[in-house]
């Protein structure tokens, strides 16, 4: 008797784990491979700062294309054959004429040391200080973020933020976020500045994603707006897809839909908008559908992908995370263990280009920037 029930027991543990390699190849499949939300028709879903250049580095900056002139190869500092000048030379000429394009060119170039130039700050800080004084936005921008950091210069803030309110003034809605994430560094008895800050974020939101997802939050905290879940989806769910991606509004997203915030509760979506977030490398999102995976509340349970994702996070160092993969080895058939290494093996983070650039540029948590502000009331606690 005890060796037949040991046998089904067998049985049953030999079927449980041949479904749960079968599931986490598929979704291994589409996991480790698209990680994208589906897009319906929606309004909101805007392009990422549409007639502007919004990639970028340091702290804010726009990097804008070179001119025609250049092509992304070319050494401008040669000569051609016969020429009295190599296209630097000209260019140089040109900017000290009062060119804007050669100015913010070599701005550029002399920043990141492009197209054989040899990289040189200070050089870069006098030609965008040249196009700043014409007034360019971009160039204005661009000198706050040099003033901010202090490249080629002595950091001055009280400069980076006279640069950064004109360029704001002028309408250019990178300044105009930059300068929200300065005031909100002021804490959260900075009620002024916090004001300051979401509109900032409200005036550059059609332009700008990174504003949209703030804003949504915003709105998602009850932060000096009025809470609103439903203007905060719409707005999170823009910068979550579409040019944007942005792996926090993503997580977000997915906790709005497992809450029936601001829209319909949809575990499905919910646990698409995870897999996006995850596929960005977010180490929140990884473990919360992790959690979901291994308790399956929300889907059904599936441990090996469980222990995958575990395992990815374990590599970055999480400690609950090692605690719980280990958890789960113990739980797992051999076979359904290997598989399940195979796949956190053959996991790839690829970011966004946006996400890259938040992350290079405010940090891995931008919603602290909120949430490190909202002041908790006695009967809160």
């Amino acid at each position: 008797m005890k060796s037949t029930l040991l046998a089904m027991l067998a049985a049953l543990l030999v079927i449980n784990a041949a479904y749960a390699v079968d599931e986490v190849s598929l979704l291994a499949d589409e996991m480790f491979v698209s990680g994208t939300i589906d897009e319906d028709e929606d309004e909101t879903a805007t392009k990422n700062n549409e007639n502007e250049d919004s990639s970028g580095s340091i702290f804010g900056f726009i990097v804008r294309p070179l001119s025609k002139i250049f092509g992304s190869d070319d050494d401008v500092t040669q000569k051609e054959e016969g020429a009295k000048e190599s296209y630097l030379e000209r260019s140089i000429r040109l900017a000290g004429e009062g060119s804007l394009e050669d100015q913010m060119n070599l701005a550029y170039m002399y920043l990141y040391g492009t197209n054989g130039v040899e990289q040189d700050f200070a050089a870069s800080l006098k030609y965008y200080t040249m196009a700043a004084e014409q007034n360019d936005p971009i160039a204005l921008n661009n000198l706050g973020s040099l003033y901010f950091n202090g490249i080629g210069t002595q950091k001055n803030i009280k400069k980076a933020l006279e640069m950064f309110k004109k360029a704001s003034n002028l309408g250019n809605s990178d300044a105009s976020v930059n300068l929200a994430f300065i005031y909100l560094t002021g804490g959260p008895h900075d009620t002024e500045r916090n004001r300051m800050a979401v509109e900032l974020f409200e005036k550059a939101h059609e332009k700008n994603n990174i504003a949209k997802f703030m804003l949504g939050y915003a709105y998602y905290k009850g932060f000096v707006v009025d809470r609103n879940y439903e203007q905060a989806f719409k707005l999170i769910k823009a910068a979550a897809g579409g040019d944007a991606m942005i792996d926090e509004a993503q997580l977000t997203l997915a906790g709005m839909y497992i809450n029936g915030e601001g829209t319909v509760q949809n575990y499905q979506k919910a646990i698409e908008a995870y897999r996006a977030a995850v596929m960005q490398g977010n180490i929140e999102a990884i473990m919360t559908l992790a959690g979901i995976y291994n308790e399956g509340k929300i889907t059904p349970r599936n441990p090996v992908l469980a222990h995958a994702l575990y395992n990815i996070a374990a590599a970055q160092n999480v400690a609950l995370a090692a605690k719980k993969r280990e958890e789960l080895s113990k739980e797992l058939p051999l076979e359904a263990l290997t598989k399940a290494q195979e796949t956190a093996q053959s996991y790839n983070a690829s970011a966004s280009e946006l996400t890259t650039y938040i992350r290079q540029t405010y940090g891995l948590n931008i919603r602290n920037y909120i949430n490190n502000n909202i002041i908790i009331k006695p009967e809160q606690k």
